[in-house]
This record gives structure tokens, C-alpha cells and sequence, in this order.
């Protein structure tokens, strides 16, 4: 999580964007090994791009093993064990803090005024003690789109979104948001064919 290399990443876009703060929900008949029954927070949409970062994909590392390859140390097992995400296929080694606004931290990007996200090493030493912002998690790397393509890829029908829902979000099991989304929807997602269509 080194800032002067993660930072402009999300310093690059306008804050200007329409889909900044929603959820990406990938529909049913994806198969894509990435983002397959995915929901991605859209941490930055412009017209040069867009960045997100999935929700409910973990890793099979745990909390722990980031802390010590960063040189520090979960203060409680409960802390060591938490879930880390795998937040898209791009730049998988930088990790990125998704929280509840609170605290100071060396780098934190406002998206909205319920989330954040923060790149710099303080905030996972905080974490680490026990003292980091509440309702926060952790995603390695992130799901980018260049000029165009996330607006295409809405178009083709690979997508759905919605306004960010802070109890998804914070409160469910990473494993339960994909079907949540689509509760949000108002769909009942057993329902929906799994061959894609076109209006």
C-alpha cells in the first residue's frame, strides 16, 4: 500500500462521475472467473474510465498474513483472521481499506459521504492494534475500465446497478451480497434466465 503509487489511480478521474458510489451487479449468466455472481463498488466513473472494487470475493489468505508481510501484527486472533477480498484482477499486491468516514489517515479518497477508501500503510497498522475505523474491510487490487468499456459492458447486458446500500455493504457476510443485490432489485434471482438478452 504505497501511497505515492496507489493514490493516482484514484486521483486520475473527475469526481464528476454518475456511477461513483454504486453497485456493479453481475448478472446471472456470467461466467466470467472474476466477477461471476460479483457486486463491485464504483469508487470513481468518468468519462476517462472507471474504477471499482469487489465486495464478495475473498481470498484464501487471511487478515494476518498481509499484516506480516507489512511488518505488522494482528493485537487479537479474531483481527489475524479477518477476510481480505480479492478486489479485481489489476494491481493485486496494493491493498485498498473500504470504511465508514472517521479517522485520519495519510491517504483517503472520499467516496460519498457514508464510504472511503484509504491506501496508506496507518490505516492497517491501526487495525492491526484494534484502533482502525469501524465497519471497514480489506481489498487487494481493483477492477478497472477504460474509457467506454463499463458503459458498454451496461449496455450489453453483463451488469446492473444500484445506489450503495451501507447494510450489504457492512453488515452481511461477503458470501450473502450478490443475492442481497438482487433483493434490492426487487428480483428474485432464481427466476432470471441464465441466457442473456437484449431490449
Amino acid at each position: 500500500m504505497r501511497k505515492a503509487e496507489v493514490d493516482p489511480i484514484l486521483r486520475s478521474m473527475s469526481n464528476e462521475s454518475s456511477l461513483t458510489n454504486q453497485l456493479l451487479v453481475a448478472m446471472p449468466w456470467s461466467s466470467d472467473p472474476q466477477f461471476g455472481h460479483s457486486v463491485t463498488l464504483i469508487c470513481e466513473h468518468s468519462e476517462k474510465g472507471a474504477l471499482g472494487i469487489v465486495l464478495n470475493k475473498p481470498l484464501p489468505m487471511k487478515l494476518g498474513e498481509v499484516l506480516t508481510q507489512m511488518r505488522l501484527t494482528a493485537s487479537t486472533a479474531a483481527i489475524g483472521d479477518r477476510a481480505v477480498l480479492r478486489g479485481g484482477p489489476m494491481y493485486q499486491d496494493r491493498g485498498f481499506v473500504l470504511h465508514r468516514p472517521g479517522g485520519k489517515w495519510d491517504s483517503t479518497h472520499r467516496i460519498s459521504d457514508q464510504i472511503q477508501v484509504t491506501t496508506s500503510r496507518d490505516v492497517l497498522a491501526a487495525i492491526a492494534s484494534g484502533e482502525g475505523p469501524q465497519d471497514a474491510f480489506i481489498a487487494l487490487g481493483y477492477a478497472g475500465w477504460e474509457a467506454g468499456q463499463l458503459e458498454q459492458e451496461i449496455k450489453d447486458n453483463a451488469w446492473l446497478t444500484l445506489p450503495l446500500d451501507e447494510a450489504l455493504m457492512f453488515e452481511l457476510p461477503h458470501e450473502d451480497r450478490w443475492q442481497a443485490a438482487w433483493r434490492l432489485l426487487g428480483v428474485d434471482v432464481g427466476s432470471v434466465s441464465t441466457v442473456p438478452g437484449h431490449a
